[in-house]
């Protein structure tokens, strides 16, 4: 068991990151976390009954910083180093009308499509959702790498895979400002991140402000924390050469955050991330991926 490879998979009780953590399993050790203690020691137990001993749980809850340090101590006394770190703990920030999503069987990709008359009436953002998805998806996955990236650095081969989606691609930021920061790959920053972060929340107060500068009013704050997710991956990896960074989408998936309207199933979901997790040292670095396919940011 100590001469496997380590792997902490936030988000891991349920759905895609709970298939990431199986499939892991078969490979490495798994550190499965999540922040509602019983539904992760149940998911653990889970997979033990699948026949997958070397999976373990710590609570985690990726926007508190004491459960944030809590797990990088327990995986420093356990391990002494990490080797992949995935990043799926997330929420969509956005009130869907799931009833009625199903009773006129609409897919979320309609409701979710700003140039529908369905978007706003059945998908609806207040700021304190906006607040709490920007807070999850990205300080809270920036968050946790920060603390265990002293673990990651003691690691031959650590990797750092973070699940993010195909809204938060640059083509889909319209607020003007925030896409052009975002784009510049060679000046980009991490404080010119949070300052894109920042600007949108304030902006997030106010509908017609929001739509004013481009944003869709629905679904932007989660748009808006993918894109800062993705543009941080690239961060990283130039700032850590020795670390391979990547974001990756694991596609329009079925499960509770689609509203089990998604296309794929969790297996499928899963096999994108996976894959980064297990690449070899000579693989990419700093790039982002359609499920397993290599797409623009």
């Amino acid at each position: 068991m100590a001469s496997k490879r380590i792997a902490v998979v936030t988000g891991g009780n349920k759905g895609i990151g709970l298939e990431i953590c199986r499939q892991l399993a078969n490979e490495v050790v798994v550190v499965l976390t999540a922040r509602d203690e019983k539904r992760g020691v149940d998911a653990v137990a889970k997979l033990h009954s699948s026949g997958l001993p070397d999976v373990v749980f710590h609570q985690l809850d990726v926007t508190d910083p004491a459960s944030i340090a809590s797990l990088a101590n327990f995986i420093d006394a356990r391990f002494g180093k990490l080797d992949i770190l995935v990043n799926n703990a997330g929420v969509s920030g956005t009130i869907f009308d799931e009833e009625s999503i199903w009773s006129l069987n609409l897919s979320k990709k309609e409701v979710i499509d700003e140039n529908t008359n369905q978007s706003k009436k059945f998908a609806t953002q207040t700021f304190e959702g906006a607040q709490k998805c920007l807070e999850t998806n990205y300080y809270g996955a920036k968050h946790v790498i920060q603390a265990l990236l002293p673990l990651l650095l003691k690691s031959t081969s650590p990797k750092i895979v973070n699940v993010s989606s195909k809204l938060g691609q640059l083509q889909n930021v319209h607020g003007e400002s925030a896409r052009k920061i975002l784009s510049d790959l060679d000046g980009l920053r991490e404080e010119m991140v949070d300052e894109v972060v920042s600007e949108y929340l304030k902006d997030a107060k106010d509908d017609e402000l929001l739509e004013k500068k481009g944003w869709s009013s629905n679904v932007s704050g989660y748009i808006v924390s993918k894109a800062a997710l993705n543009a941080y991956t690239r961060i990283l990896a130039k700032e850590f050469p020795s670390i391979s960074a990547n974001a990756v989408s694991p596609g329009f998936v079925s499960t509770d955050m689609s509203c089990f309207k998604g296309t794929s199933t969790v297996e499928e979901g899963a096999t994108g991330p996976v894959r980064l997790a297990l690449i070899s040292d000579a693989g990419p670095t700093g790039q982002y991926f359609w499920t397993t396919e290599k797409s623009t940011f």
